[in-house]
């Protein structure tokens, strides 16, 4: 299954079959100060600045998230897009639980937008699969709804379900819904990362969709995160994981190894053109 994204003209292609596509987080206040104090001020020179060490470190597509205490995340989150859009031609994923700040920052944006993110609950739904349909967006489902986050695999599967099929009602092809089976800290639930990687694999060999996750939310409060991110997002990759949120300059390494040990990167092409880039 393709998922086709785009900026201005750049075209990204996520692929169930293909090469692991990395969706950048770094743009995003939570613990940046920097960032928000720059956003506050209205200079959006650090977050070009983010962008581009992104962009140079692999990622794919950019995460925008613009929300902090007190933000008009409706006004600010557009002029962001627009920011960005200017001086890069990169695909963006709209972050923000704000549904007005979603459908503010699509009039403005071009090409085909991700938007992080839908979930089961059916304000969410309602407020969000119009949205997504008029600007024709592809949505992240996130496998939670109106009874919050389950422990059982079966039931995060069936959430996803159920968002795919309210979105194609919708007129959105099923192939615009990225599944998100939600990562967990491991160190508040011992089972988390265990959880998340069985709705990966069912998710996968169910429903045949591309997968997402915050690849480093299984790390909060534990020490040596980058170690622990690596070995779950390799876990998550064979699962079936094909476009993790991420860190390009902690985690494009691990993705091209894991696209190299799993037949995806023919005579190691990719992986080799990966480590010559950064070192040139």
């Amino acid at each position: 299954m393709k998922t086709v994204l785009s900026g201005r003209t750049a075209e990204v292609i996520i692929d169930t079959d293909g090469p692991v596509v990395i969706i950048g987080e770094s743009i995003n206040p939570t613990r940046r100060r920097k960032l928000v104090s720059s956003l506050q001020e209205g200079d959006f020179s650090y977050v070009l600045e983010l962008a581009a060490s992104q962009i140079k470190a692999g990622a794919d597509i950019l995460d925008v998230n613009v929300g902090y205490p007190g933000v008009d995340d409706a006004k600010l989150l557009p002029e962001v897009v627009i920011a960005i859009q200017d001086n890069f031609d990169i695909p963006l994923c709209l972050d923000s639980p704000n549904p007005s700040a979603i459908e503010s920052a699509l009039k403005v944006s071009a090409g085909k937008c991700l938007i992080n993110s839908v979930n089961g609950k059916e304000e969410s739904l309602r407020a969000l699969i119009p949205v997504a349909k008029e600007y024709g967006a592809a949505i992240i489902g996130l496998c939670m709804d109106d009874d919050g986050i389950t422990n059982d695999p079966e039931k995060r599967v069936s959430i996803i379900e159920k968002i795919i099929d309210r979105a194609v009602a919708a007129g959105i092809r099923a192939e615009d819904v990225i599944a998100d089976p939600l990562a967990m800290a491991v160190s508040a639930e011992p089972q988390a990362c265990v959880i998340t990687l069985e709705t990966i694999r069912l998710v996968h060999r169910k429903l045949g969709q591309n997968i997402t996750m915050g690849a480093s939310n299984i790390s909060f409060g534990l020490p040596d995160r980058e170690s622990l991110n690596s070995a779950f997002m390799t876990l998550a990759v064979y699962c079936g994981v094909t476009c993790p949120i991420a860190n390009p300059e902690k985690t494009a390494a691990v993705a091209r190894a894991a696209d190299l040990v799993l037949g995806r990167d023919d005579y190691a092409i990719r992986f080799v053109e990966y480590f010559q880039s950064r070192n040139s």
